[in-house]
């Protein structure tokens, strides 16, 4: 047994915690109590980190359903905005097509009562002309005539003038 090696190394192992055991058990537990403690702090803030993390969370979780309910709510707002607008502008061009419809029927109307002005002058016209040519050949064929109608157009003339003034 004095010749084994791993006698003398547990012999040596031994002796050596006994010598100096003393002055190296405060300070290798000093060391490991100051380690367990780091490592205490160290687990303390990362439960406190957890939780500030688990918090924003949450935070951010509320924020973005209220943003989510306040974009639902300006989209339904926009879509109803839209179909108004599109209603509006649906009631305005109606009206616009009925204001130029009733303008180009009112032009056509005019221009139809123009162009029955127009026919009617041109008639009236020809019927003067013809009559005009009938009763002077009437009256450069029969001068009698001629002279009573003179005469009879001249006694009606103060009645005429009268009813022309009123």
């Amino acid at each position: 047994m004095f010749h084994e090696p791993r006698f003398w190394t547990a012999l040596a192992f031994i002796l050596f915690f006994v010598i100096f055991g003393r002055k190296i058990w405060p300070a290798l537990t000093g060391y490991l109590d100051a380690r367990a403690d780091d490592v205490r702090r160290d687990l303390d803030e990362a439960a406190r980190l957890r939780r500030e993390a688990e918090q924003m969370l949450e935070d951010a979780t509320r924020e973005r359903e209220k943003t989510l309910a306040e974009t639902q709510a300006m989209i339904a707002n926009s879509e109803a905005e839209a179909a108004a607008l599109a209603e509006r502008a649906r009631r305005e061009s109606e009206e616009a097509a009925a204001r130029y419809e009733k303008m180009a029927r009112d032009r056509i109307d005019a221009a139809q009562r123009a162009a029955i002005r127009e026919i009617q002058e041109c008639a009236l016209q020809i019927a003067v002309s013809a009559t005009r040519e009938v009763v002077a050949s009437q009256l450069s064929e029969k001068p009698e005539v001629a002279s009573s109608l003179v005469e009879k157009s001249i006694a009606s003339l103060p009645d005429a003038l009268r009813r022309s003034a009123a």
